[in-house]
């Protein structure tokens, strides 16, 4: 009698179906991680930015006076890396900075938008996060992204 030293066609093609199927779950699970993640991360970025321009507004600096100091990023549009609203900012193709609008006066809201693109998953190209500040100071976050992907800290 012959011992068998291996394995047969059928265990290595359920073997090969197991993971097939697997990778099918996983691979959208861990789309979706990402792109929550990203999203998590651009709210991060944009909310950063409330502290410079409280400042701004309290020192009553105009917005071409102020400087936010925004970095860019990978998954912003926005384009450009200097400069406040686009001006005198140099173009940059693969990192943005959030578009930042000051209020003139306390009767007028504030608002931090950024929106993806660029190195954003698909499924977030063009979502925009909006930090919005009212004529109470109050700041509250508001995304355009799909409900899966937003934070209870930025709902839809």
């Amino acid at each position: 009698m012959k011992s068998q030293k291996g394995f047969t066609l059928i265990e290595l093609m359920i073997v090969v179906a197991i993971i097939g199927i697997l990778a099918a779950i996983a691979i959208p699970q861990y789309q979706t991680y990402v792109a929550k993640s990203q999203v998590a991360r651009v709210v991060a970025e944009t909310g950063a930015l409330k502290t410079s321009a409280e400042t701004c507004l309290l020192d009553g600096k105009a917005l071409g006076v102020c400087d936010f100091g925004a970095a860019g990023s990978t998954l912003l549009t926005g384009a450009t890396t200097g400069g406040l609203n686009g001006d005198n900012g140099v173009v940059a193709d693969e990192t943005g900075v959030p578009e930042v609008v000051l209020a003139e006066d306390a009767t007028e809201s504030s608002t931090i938008i950024g929106t993806m693109g660029n190195s954003a998953a698909v499924a977030l190209t063009g979502v925009t996060v909006t930090w919005t500040r009212d004529t109470t100071g109050t700041w509250s976050c508001a995304s355009s992204a799909d409900d899966k992907y937003n934070s209870s800290g930025c709902p839809k």
